[in-house]
C-alpha cells in the first residue's frame, strides 16, 4: 500500500514538479497579496476590504536572508528524538511581484555555505516528515502504509544577483 501524501498545512501549496506553487490570496480592492493565505478579511489597514481570491505565488524569488537551524526545535515540531539532529538551512525569500517575504527550509543538501543574499531561488515540493504505518503490509518498518507530510523548500537556481 502506498503512503498517503498530506500537506502539512492545507491550501498553502499545490501541484507537483514544475507545477508546484505556493498559494496566497489577493484582495480585489487594494491588490495586497497575503501568505500565509488570508480567507476572512484584508489585513491591509488602509483597505476597506474586498473579495479575497486565491492566487499562485511566484515560483522564483531572491534570498532576503538566511540562517541555519542547528538545534532541535521544541514541539509541536515533529522529529524523531531517537535520531541525531540534522541541521538545515532556513531561507527568507523575497517575492518581488507580490512584495512579500516567505520563509522556508532549504532543499535537502542546501547549506548556508551555498547561499548568498540576493541569489535566485525557486520553490520546490518537499517532505517535512514521514510516518510509518502499522506494518500490516509486511514486516514492521517496511515503509508500507503511512503518511508523508509534504511542505515546500527553497532551492538555488544557480543565478547570483
Amino acid at each position: 500500500m502506498a503512503r498517503t501524501r498530506t500537506p502539512v498545512v492545507a491550501d498553502w501549496f499545490a501541484g507537483e514538479g514544475a507545477d508546484f506553487r505556493l498559494l496566497g490570496t489577493r484582495c480585489s480592492a487594494c491588490s495586497s497579496v497575503f501568505f500565509p493565505r488570508e480567507d476572512a478579511l484584508c489585513r491591509n489597514p488602509g483597505c476597506a476590504g474586498g473579495e479575497l481570491v486565491e492566487v499562485p505565488l511566484s515560483r522564483r524569488g531572491r534570498v532576503w536572508s538566511y540562517t541555519d537551524a542547528r538545534y532541535r526545535p521544541p514541539e509541536p515540531y515533529v522529529s524523531d528524538r531517537e535520531l541525531p539532529w540534522e541541521p538545515y538551512a532556513l531561507i527568507a525569500v523575497e517575492l518581488a511581484a507580490e512584495r512579500l517575504v516567505v520563509l522556508g527550509q532549504g532543499a535537502p543538501g542546501v547549506t548556508v555555505a551555498d547561499l548568498e543574499v540576493g541569489m535566485e531561488v525557486e520553490v520546490v515540493p518537499g517532505v517535512l516528515n514521514e510516518e510509518a504505518g502499522d506494518g500490516a503490509e509486511g514486516e514492521e518498518g517496511d515503509g508500507g502504509a503511512g503518511t508523508v507530510w509534504t511542505t515546500w523548500h527553497w532551492r538555488p537556481t544557480g543565478v547570483a544577483a
